[in-house]
């Protein structure tokens, strides 16, 4: 599901981050769900010195702005749980494109695991033949230029990734462009490992993190469907680098290329993540250069997974911090990026205040 972006984002002020205060002591140890249960131990406001009173504001732009649930993990306990128009923490939502973070994740297990290389070219997985473009030119496409948003391939035909649709603008590593064609990452994990991409991504990300939900299909795109606890767990393993508990699900070195800036076009992208407090960035469909970060409002070390209609993974590694938020399109204009970002931002950082 492509994401449309709003442009003012570049003009969005810069705004404090707030103090350090949500931050656990470093005696505090990282807390992890049981797998199997509903139980998720919790930390209350007081013990963290939040700003009680900034909280209803919080939860009324939340409800205003048509969200579905929002959760705030510290350290890995719940502060904050809250769902809205009739949702709950049993009821399911999609994750749009927030879900690439899974399909990135998935690739580099397999890489760990020995299946692939990110380095080598998509076409030794699956065929050549899997785009319109020259074969000379299809040999440069490699599976991290996929991981990068930076395959050459034209952006501007829509979400089908049929050969047809896949056509060549710009060789591998020279362009920037939000593109569909990510999402043959799956077909790639999928001929590695010779299993499904389900399978293969069930077992080894799903059921070790105690994550519920499934795959399905939305138009050309596989879109990941679960409750928000669910997609919780998964923020909580990306704070952690990684490691859930004592197993290291993916590790650490692809982690740290997945959550740094993979090129030198887009500062604010990594591994289908995309990066605050940037000196720079691109926004989908255009290839102009905002200067600054992406959220001012929000901390210069987050993490984010981001989806259309405002599907939120804020993963914070100063403040032990993960934020989740799912829910309808904030605005009529469906962005998955957009001024409601830095707003919110604005009315998290009030927590600390």
């Amino acid at each position: 599901m492509k994401p449309i972006f709003l442009s003012l984002l570049s003009v969005l002020a810069f705004l404090s981050c707030g103090s350090d205060d949500a931050t656990p002591t470093p005696t505090e140890t990282m807390y992890f769900p049981p797998i199997g249960s509903s139980a998720w131990e919790t930390k209350s406001l007081q013990s963290l010195n939040w700003n009680p009173s900034a909280v209803q504001p919080l939860l009324d732009y939340l409800e205003l702005k048509h969200s579905k649930s929002f959760i705030v993990l510290v350290n890995g306990r719940i502060v904050m749980e809250n769902y809205f128009n009739g949702h709950s923490a049993t009821t399911g939502w999609y994750w749009a494109s927030a879900g690439k973070t899974l399909t990135s994740t998935m690739t580099g297990i397999a890489e760990q695991e020995g299946f692939l290389n990110t380095n080598n070219k998509v076409s030794d997985y699956i065929g050549a033949g899997w785009t319109s473009a020259p074969i000379a030119k299809e040999n440069l496409i490699t599976c991290k230029n996929l991981l990068s948003m930076n395959s050459g391939l034209n952006d501007a035909l829509g979400d089908d990734v049929a050969p047809a649709n896949l056509q060549y603008t710009a060789d591998a590593g020279t362009r920037w462009a939000y593109h569909n064609v990510y999402v043959k990452l799956q077909d790639v994990v999928a001929a590695a490992t010779n299993q499904t991409f389900d399978a293969y991504f069930n077992a080894k990300l799903r059921n070790k993190i105690g994550m519920e939900g499934s795959w399905f299909q939305s138009g050309f795109n596989t879109v990941y469907w679960s409750t928000s606890r669910s997609m919780a767990r998964f923020g909580l393993l990306m704070l952690n680098k990684g490691k859930w508990q004592n197993d290291q699900i993916v590790n650490e070195t692809y982690f740290n290329k997945a959550t740094t800036t993979s090129q030198n076009i887009n500062q604010s992208y990594g591994y289908l993540w995309w990066l605050n407090g940037k000196s720079s960035y691109h926004l989908p469909q255009s290839q102009f250069q905002f200067t600054g970060s992406i959220i001012p409002s929000g901390p210069n070390d987050m993490y984010m997974a981001l989806g259309k209609n405002d599907q939120k993974i804020y993963v914070i590694p100063s403040k032990k911090m993960v934020i989740i938020r799912m829910g309808d399109a904030a605005d009529a204009v469906n962005p998955a990026l957009s001024d409601f970002d830095d707003v919110l931002w604005q009315k998290i950082n009030a927590l600390y205040q």
